[in-house]
């Protein structure tokens, strides 16, 4: 499976946001390789993606035509090995550092001699992850935002030995998908998490300690704050568990007690009560 003909790309990882990367870069002319080790995985984000465009087709928002091909350009392979050779490549496995390293150190090889391999982490260093790879100055994080059809930002994360052309290639790569990027250094949580997190844990002692009922909680973030989305319903959009992820990054790496996970937080994360993605959070999604 070649990529050398026009535009491709590959993602590995196949969950919300493998999939929201998969449908921009398809929408945007791109052929997608798209591999999940759980094949349920891989079918579960064609359907979303199907579905997702016939929405789109439905409100007006694209042709019938434009929908069709962007299904077209999405390829899902089951086999890791072959994924093809492709010019950017972008992990968006799970937020385990070491799940991660061992991905990247068998994908390398897959991104073509000029090509990027970048990560869709949301916390994990840069430089870390780029030590896993024979090319660290070919690496650096895409931090795309949830849901990312529709969400613009792309953090892009320089790590300690990202070169200055790989900057400049990935910042013109997410611009070509419609993506407003915005550089930064790498740190624990980034810009968007390391200023989210605490907001978002706050609020969840807040509920912990009975200051406010969760409704009320997030409807005094969005009226008073002008904040389209309330914290805790926004906690249960991203995960509750990717939120565990970001804190304790951020309290291991930054030592700081402002960042300790609340207590409550844990517990919904034990009980499997994830929000969106289990039907149940903060609020239920039935």
């Amino acid at each position: 499976m070649s990529g050398s003909q026009g535009k491709s790309m590959a993602v590995i990882g196949a969950g919300t946001m493998g999939r929201g990367i998969a449908q921009v870069f398809a929408q945007s002319g791109y052929e997608v390789y798209m591999h999940d080790t759980v094949p349920a995985a891989m079918e579960s984000a064609a359907g979303q993606i199907e579905k997702l465009l016939k929405r789109a087709v439905d409100k007006g928002k694209m042709s019938a035509d434009d929908a069709a091909a962007t299904q077209r350009r999405i390829h899902t392979v089951p086999n890791l090995s072959n994924i093809g050779r492709h010019p950017l490549i972008v992990e968006a496995v799970i937020e385990n550092p070491d799940v991660k390293v061992e991905l990247l150190g068998s994908i390398q090889s897959m991104v073509t001699d000029d090509g990027i391999l970048a990560t869709n982490t949301s916390s994990i260093s840069i430089t870390q992850l780029a030590a896993a790879t024979d090319r660290p100055d070919r690496f650096i994080g895409m931090h795309f935002f949830n849901p990312v059809p529709v969400m613009k930002l792309v953090e892009v994360v320089r790590g300690l030995q990202t070169s200055d052309e790989t900057v400049k290639r990935t910042i013109a790569l997410a611009e070509s998908v419609g993506k407003s990027p915005v550089e930064c250094n790498d740190h624990p949580g980034f810009v968007a998490n390391r200023v989210l997190m605490p907001m978002i844990n706050e609020a969840i002692f807040a509920l912990q300690e009975g200051v406010a009922r969760a409704e009320a909680i997030d409807d005094i973030m969005k009226l008073g704050m002008n904040h389209p989305m309330g914290p805790l319903a926004l906690a249960d959009l991203i995960g509750l568990d990717v939120c565990l992820d970001i804190l304790q990054v951020l309290h291991r790496d930054l030592g700081e007690d402002r960042y300790r996970p609340c207590p409550l937080l844990r517990k919904m994360v034990q009980a499997r009560r994830l929000g969106r993605k289990t039907k149940q959070g903060f609020y239920c999604y039935e």
